[in-house]
């Protein structure tokens, strides 16, 4: 195509491919917006038609093949693609490959796996073509009325993307809640890590409300009432405001809560195996993200829990140390899931930095922090926190030991401890409570028990050990007379 053919026709200064609900939607925010005129394609020519009938006032340009597509865009062309990640993502770049040219711009907002972000930017920069990979979080709400946007790619991509993704991203506190993260999959990298939090952050919560119910006695509609006025302080989030709408949603059906007529089995998509498996890969013990995969995974298998029931536990009428006070358990169990947000957090934190130090990534965490305020399921009323917090030391190696955080777990630890021994003690699961404890305590710990596993790892494989008083690397001959020498670092 010459680009005097493509001009010819171009009337479009974004173009969105794939009309499901979330492209939909992003195209009807995208014309929604001043300056902005959007042309859409779909393989089903039905969508396509259906969004430009249901709604006339976007203006949409509507087209019916990738060269229409191309031609009614102006340059540089820049679509937007929303199809599920996978083989028809490819498809799509195979496609539009076909018809833009060098300085175009693709732009993938599907939730792709980072490492095949990297892959397709490299492959797609080898034709000149600039690839955007873009972190969407809102769902289908945010993505009409202002979702938070984690774009990658390449500064000269930013150029142009920046100014149309400032206008339809959510503000808060002044500012659109997108930002350049980074190049090639620097964004996707960080919107698997968004989604790794809301992971640890939406079963934690789960483990509140299970809490709360089984030592209360309280009904769902009075744990909503908690929750609500939980919103109001320090806790107010996104997802505490939700919990509290699901808790008050009562089934037409059968008169009960909702709640108590869902099946217990969480669904997952796979972005939070990503990050606990992303965490293993770059060594950080991100611990309460993995736990909360765990969860979903063993709440989804009934086969399994059916059998297990036999397994003893406490017993069941044993008495709770809260149960003539409940207001006091509910603020314990306020403090706890509070601390246990902190490490959630603090945990996606380190990733996002292992990641950024590994690939490449010069990556403002500050920024990142920033651009989850508004639009985003994890939003927040501490992101404003830890964006203060990466602004007083950018190069902070713990986030929760910023002072607000150390503030704030110095007077939730009492809390926190008793909610977990509490529990233990009554035999109810609480993963990520347990674990974000645990880890808050190893990160604290002056000295870990590691130096016997060292030991046990020389003893067996000959991997060498290093000592606290004096330079170099160790082996102990188990095998002989026991004497020390030195050694070759296997760790």
């Amino acid at each position: 195509m010459t680009d005097q053919a493509a001009t010819s026709s171009a009337t479009a200064n974004i173009g969105v491919v794939g009309l499901a609900v979330m492209g939909s939607n992003l195209a009807r925010n995208l014309a929604s917006r001043e300056g902005n005129t959007v042309a859409i394609f779909n393989r089903s020519a039905e969508k396509t038609e259906h969004l430009v009938a249901e709604h006339p006032e976007a203006g949409f340009v509507a087209t019916f093949s990738y060269e229409e597509f191309a031609a009614s865009l102006t340059a540089p062309r820049t679509a937007i693609i929303m199809v599920k990640a996978g083989a028809g993502t490819d498809a799509v770049i195979d496609e539009l490959l076909r018809v833009f040219e060098p300085g175009d711009i693709i732009v993938d907002g599907g939730n792709a796996l980072f490492t095949d972000t990297i892959r397709r930017e490299k492959a797609v920069r080898e034709t000149g073509i600039n690839f955007v990979g873009m972190g969407v979080s809102g769902g289908e709400e945010g993505a009409l009325l202002g979702p938070s946007l984690m774009p990658g790619g390449s500064d000269e991509s930013w150029i142009t993307l920046g100014p149309i993704l400032k206008t339809i991203a959510a503000v808060a506190e002044g500012e659109p809640c997108v930002t350049h993260i980074g190049h090639d999959g620097a964004g996707h990298f960080v919107k698997m890590v968004h989604n790794g939090i809301e992971y640890a952050d939406m079963q934690v919560i789960a483990e509140a409300y299970d809490l709360i119910r089984h030592a209360t006695g309280y009904s769902p509609a009075q744990i909503a009432d908690v929750f609500a006025e939980w919103n109001r302080g320090e806790l107010e989030s996104y997802l505490i405001e939700i919990t509290a709408e699901v808790l008050r949603q009562v089934d037409s059906d059968t008169g009960l809560p909702l709640v108590d007529v869902v099946l217990d089995q969480a669904g997952a998509k796979g972005t939070g195996g990503w990050t606990a498996q992303t965490a293993i890969d770059l060594g950080v013990p991100a611990s309460g993200i993995a736990e909360a995969v765990f969860a979903r995974s063993l709440s989804s298998h009934p086969e399994q829990r059916a059998t297990a029931g036999i397994l003893p536990g406490p017993d069941a009428d044993a008495e709770s140390s809260f149960a003539d006070d409940p207001a006091a358990f509910i603020e314990k169990v306020r403090r706890a899931l509070y601390a246990s947000k902190i490490v959630a957090y603090s945990q996606g934190f380190d990733i996002i930095r292992a990641g950024a130090a590994h690939y490449g990534w010069n990556i403002d965490l500050g920024n990142v922090a920033a651009i989850w305020r508004g639009g985003c399921i994890i939003r927040a009323r501490f992101l404003n926190r830890i964006t203060e917090a990466y602004a007083d030391t950018a190069d902070l190696p713990v986030l929760m030991t910023a002072p607000f955080f150390v503030d704030a777990l110095a007077t939730a630890q009492d809390a926190w401890r008793d909610v977990v021994a509490h529990a233990a003690a009554t035999g109810l699961p609480a993963p990520v409570f347990s674990s974000s404890l645990a880890y808050y305590d190893g990160l604290r710990a002056r000295r870990l028990p590691a130096a016997l596993i060292q030991g046990q790892r020389d003893f067996f494989g000959a991997h060498t050990y290093k000592r606290v008083d004096r330079d170099g690397t160790f082996h102990t001959l188990w095998s002989g007379d026991r004497s020390e020498v030195e050694a070759v670092d296997t760790h």
